[in-house]
This record gives structure tokens, C-alpha cells and sequence, in this order.
């Protein structure tokens, strides 16, 4: 009959057993061990080493990690030059008090400040400084064997013991072969079989702090090489990848000209379709652009679709579709009737709905009835679905149902020759003369498609062709670390998985001859932390083993062992935490 022996003997463990189950409970992690942090001795030396221990820890870590969280916020909560300078300029125009404060923090270039890059380099030190001799101490124990049983097995948090007519040797050896089936690494040492199981948590502990400095690097590699433009390209129209086609760029400090892929490719045609009817109606259901694109400076064209979400990519480059527009066709005449002016004016939308708003410049070869040079502005807006007189001046839905050019027109000094930047899409009208109507009032009229505007006294016309164009916005990226930043955060998810549900776990099975001559057979499990699947493992362990080697008839006239269960049963041990 089997006994399972949970009684605490009376004597206390003396120094000896507690240092042997010191050794059988050691390196269950890598986790250096933490020291008592005290004054370092004298000398640059001594502070060297403490200022390393303190950095290269775990806490000042997680403490790292989370600074460089938080510097983040900022960054997403102010305006970064590197991003959008205009909102930049906005914002310090309205807020005069707080910009030269934000200026001497740097918050609107946090992630090129001084103080980001410190918490940047210091964390990315401190994790190289934790990973190093932790994976130094994990491959030791790769290499190394199991340690030996503890002299006490009762003492472990879990543990079971019977009596069997089975020779030592057999139970030995049938306990080494269940514990490898199981997947334990197991060897014999004594009169015990020792083993071990769960080396994939130190694993995943691992390559998870790995998969942090990959995507540091990632992220700084992608910050110093990136770049990133726009360009609006109206149908028909094309677009060359150097820096004086784009309408806005931005790039990383070590971005060079000659990173960029040379290609070359044409709008042929945009297509938008948006839903007619129901709670939904105007939502976009397709935005595709055909282009036609050449690679290098004799590729053969080729034709493809850019989509919302799937972008074009070339080497390193991907181009992406982001915006869309229309380009009604106008054609300006002069006093005489001369076409001074003939193209299609992208126009940028104001809403959902694409009522857009632009500028029309005529900036040479104008004259007036007087044969004047002048210069001719015209203040733009598009309603793709007009919704009639009496309805404000907005378009009704986006696609072109009704379309209505609005127009105010204007004479004078455009400002174009002042030498001050200004955007092809606004008028100044600081320097210009609206025309005016019959009845004095500031000239506006809405036509469609195929009707003319004249101009008073004969200074002319403008003529909204039926012929209209659409744009399409596209982004040029390339982030060369984006794919090591992907690798390294699917890894660090699936290695902090790892280390969280995986346990790292140790099995003893000792087997002697008892005083009367028959075998004795100890079982007992220990984890890293406190849980309750090692004693059920070892429970379920200890039966496969006791129907191998089965318990001894029991002897004894004590009616409490006659009373034992015939079965294993693992209990807390003594001494251990419930």
C-alpha cells in the first residue's frame, strides 16, 4: 500500500541542506541577480561599475522604456516642424507665449531633440548591457545538465512518495524514460533522476528584449534615411521621382538625392464611385488611378492600378494613393478675343462632399480693351452637384451629377514678381481690382459646363469648358527600416508570450532501499514562481510511474497507514508557500 508522507520533522534543516537546495532551486531564470545597492569605493573605477550595474538593471530599463513613452506624447500632441512647419507657424502665431518656451525644449522637434536622443541611447545601452550575459548564462545552462536532487525532496513546494516491491534500478530507469517522453531533459545523478522543461520561457524572455533593439534600430535607421513627397497630378499629366517634381518633401538627416528609385509614370485615369442611396450615400465604394510606369531611364512602360490601401512599389519606394480632386478645363480670352489661357485648375476640396476652391492666374500675355498689360485673377469654386438656386454654395454629393464653376473675378498685381513664396491655390488680393457688375457690385456668376463669363467694358471672357479633369494626390515614401520594425514587434509579441505563459519547471525522482529492505520512491517538482500546474504535472507524472512500479503490501499496524490511499497523492511539502 502506498503512503504519502507530509509530517515535518522536528529538527530544523541545518546550512548544509539549505545551501544543497539552493543549488537545485538556482538558475530557473536568467535574471541577473539583484545586489544591495551601497556606496561604490572611490575612484572613477568604482563609480564606473555601479553607474553600469544601475543602468544595465531591469528596472532602470522598464524605467527608460517608459520616459521614452512618454517623450512621445508631445510629439504627437504639438505641431513637428519635420511633419508640417505651416501648423508649426500656426501655432506660434497663436500661442506667442508658449512657442519660446517649446522652442527651448525642443518640442517641436522631439524625436531629433537632445533629451529624446539621450533616453533613446541610454535604453537601447541598457538593454544591449541586460541581454548580453543573460544570453551567456542561458546558453551555460543549454549546455549544462540539470542539477542534482536536494538531500530533503520533502521541502520542495511539491512532492509524493510510496513504497514499491520494484527494484531501485527499474523505478530509475522507468522514471527517465517517462520523464524524455514527456520532453524533459533528464540525465541520472545518484540515486535520483533529475530533469527540467520550459527553456522556451528564457527563450521568449530573450527575444523579446532582442526584438527591442531591433526595432530601436529599425525606428532610427527609418528616421535617418526616410523621405517622403507629394505630388498632385491631374489626368493626362506626369510625374519623374527627382526632388524638383515633388510639391512638398521631407527627408532624414542622412537622406542623400541619390537614394531616390528612378521611375517615371502617367495619370491616364481616375475612377471614383460612391454610393447613391441610403444612410451611407456619398461614401466613396472605389478610388482607383490607372497609371502607366517606366523604371529607370529606359524602362519599358508598364500599366497598373493604384488603389486606397495598395500602393504601387518600386525598389525601396512606395507609391500611394491619398487624395483626389477635380480639374475643370477654363479657357481665358482677352480684349481682342486672343486665348491668353487654356488648362486644366486643380481645385482642392473643402469637404466630403469635394466642394473645392482654387485660384486662376493669368500672369503673361493679357491686355485689356486698351491693350493694357494686366494681370487677371479669378477666385474659384467647384460644385461637382450643384443643388439649384436658392441652395448655399456647396456641392450635394461628389460625383459629377451637376457641376457649377463659381467664379469672382479680379485685376491687378497677382504679387507672383514680389519674390515672396506664395500657393497656387489662394489668391492675394491685396494688390487687385474685383470687376464690377451692372449694379456695382463685386462680378460673380456660376456656369456650367460650356458657358462663358464676360468680362465689363471688353476686358475680356473666361469659358467653363465641358471638358473635366480629375487629380489624384500620391505619396512617395520610403521607410527603408519599416520591415525590421514589423519583424521586431511580431517577435517581441510572441516572445513576451512566451515568457508569460510558459513556465520554467524541475522534476526529481529519487528511488532507495528503505531499512526493511523495500524500495522507496520520491517524487517532488519545483517552478520559478508559485503555481499550480506543477503539482498537477508531477501528480499526473507520479500516476503513469505508479502503475509501472505499483505500491508495496504495507506492514505496518499503525491503523493511519492502514488507512492511506493506494494511490500517489501530491501535497504541499513542508515549509512551502500556500
Amino acid at each position: 500500500m502506498s503512503n504519502t508522507k507530509t509530517s515535518a520533522p522536528d529538527n530544523t534543516p541545518g546550512p548544509a541542506e539549505d545551501q544543497d537546495l539552493g543549488a537545485a532551486g538556482s538558475q530557473l531564470s536568467t535574471a541577473p541577480t539583484e545586489e544591495i545597492a551601497g556606496l561604490p569605493s572611490l575612484g572613477v573605477i568604482g563609480w564606473t561599475r555601479w553607474f553600469w550595474r544601475q543602468l544595465t538593471s531591469m528596472r532602470v530599463a522598464l524605467l527608460l522604456l517608459l520616459l521614452l513613452s512618454l517623450g512621445a506624447i508631445p510629439g504627437s500632441l504639438i505641431p513637428q516642424t519635420g511633419i508640417d512647419e505651416t501648423k508649426v507657424a500656426e501655432f506660434r502665431e497663436a500661442h506667442e507665449t508658449l512657442a519660446p518656451i517649446y522652442d527651448k525644449l525642443g518640442l517641436f522637434h522631439v524625436y531629433s531633440s537632445v533629451w529624446f536622443s539621450a533616453i533613446y541611447i541610454l535604453l537601447f545601452v541598457s538593454l544591449i548591457g541586460c541581454i548580453v550575459p543573460r544570453t551567456w548564462q542561458f546558453v551555460g545552462q543549454l549546455r549544462g545538465r540539470p542539477p542534482g536532487a536536494p538531500r530533503r525532496l520533502t521541502r520542495l513546494p511539491a512532492y509524493t512518495t510510496w513504497r514499491t516491491e520494484a527494484e531501485p534500478e527499474q523505478v530509475r530507469e522507468a522514471a527517465l524514460a517517462l520523464l524524455k517522453k514527456r520532453r524533459f531533459r533528464a540525465h541520472l545523478t545518484g540515486d535520483a533522476v533529475a530533469a527540467e522543461k520550459g527553456y522556451l520561457r528564457e527563450v521568449g524572455n530573450l527575444a523579446f528584449h532582442i526584438a527591442l533593439i531591433v526595432m530601436l534600430i529599425a525606428f532610427a535607421w527609418g528616421q535617418l534615411f526616410k523621405s517622403e513627397g507629394n505630388k498632385l497630378i491631374v489626368e493626362g499629366d506626369g510625374f519623374s521621382n527627382t526632388l524638383t517634381q515633388y510639391d512638398d518633401f521631407k527627408s532624414g538627416s542622412l537622406f542623400s538625392q541619390d537614394d531616390l528609385d528612378p521611375f517615371s509614370f502617367t495619370l491616364k485615369n481616375f475612377k471614383g464611385t460612391y454610393e447613391l442611396t441610403g444612410p451611407n450615400r456619398g461614401t466613396p465604394r472605389t478610388y482607383e488611378a490607372a497609371i502607366t510606369y517606366s523604371v529607370g531611364a529606359y524602362g519599358k512602360d508598364k500599366k497598373t492600378t493604384v488603389k486606397v490601401n495598395e500602393p504601387l512599389e518600386i525598389g525601396d519606394s512606395k507609391v500611394y494613393l491619398v487624395s483626389h480632386g477635380y480639374a475643370p478645363v477654363v479657357t481665358v480670352r482677352d480684349g481682342k478675343g486672343d486665348i491668353v489661357y487654356q488648362d486644366a485648375v486643380p481645385l482642392l476640396p473643402l469637404d466630403g462632399n469635394v466642394t473645392s476652391t482654387g485660384a486662376i492666374k493669368v500672369m503673361d500675355g493679357y491686355r485689356d480693351a486698351k491693350g493694357k498689360w494686366d494681370q487677371l485673377g479669378f477666385q474659384a469654386f467647384f460644385l461637382p452637384t450643384y443643388g439649384g438656386a436658392g441652395t448655399a454654395v456647396v456641392s450635394q454629393f461628389p460625383a459629377l451629377l451637376n457641376p457649377v464653376l463659381n467664379l469672382e473675378a479680379y485685376h491687378g498685381e497677382l504679387g507672383v514678381n514680389s519674390g515672396l513664396p506664395q500657393s497656387v491655390y489662394q489668391l492675394n488680393k491685396k494688390n487687385l481690382k474685383g470687376f464690377k457688375d451692372s449694379k456695382g457690385a463685386q462680378l460673380r456668376e456660376n456656369l456650367k459646363p460650356g458657358e462663358t463669363m464676360k468680362l465689363p467694358n471688353g476686358a475680356g471672357s473666361i469659358t467653363f469648358e465641358k471638358e473635366i479633369k480629375e487629380w489624384a494626390g500620391f505619396q512617395v515614401a520610403r521607410q527603408p527600416g519599416s520591415g525590421w520594425a514589423l519583424a521586431g514587434s511580431v517577435a517581441a509579441i510572441f516572445g513576451l508570450a512566451a515568457s508569460l505563459f510558459i513556465q520554467r519547471r524541475r522534476v526529481w525522482v529519487r528511488a532507495t532501499t528503505g531499512s526493511d529492505g523495500v524500495t522507496v520512491v520520491e517524487m517532488a517538482g519545483l517552478g520559478r514562481s508559485e503555481s499550480a500546474k506543477v503539482p498537477e504535472e508531477l501528480g499526473d507524472l507520479a500516476g503513469i510511474l505508479y502503475e509501472q512500479a505499483p505500491g508495496a503490501p504495507d506492514t505496518a499496524a499503525d491503523p493511519a497507514d492502514s488507512e492511506a490511499s493506494p494511490d500517489p497523492q501530491v501535497v504541499p511539502a513542508e515549509g512551502a508557500e500556500k
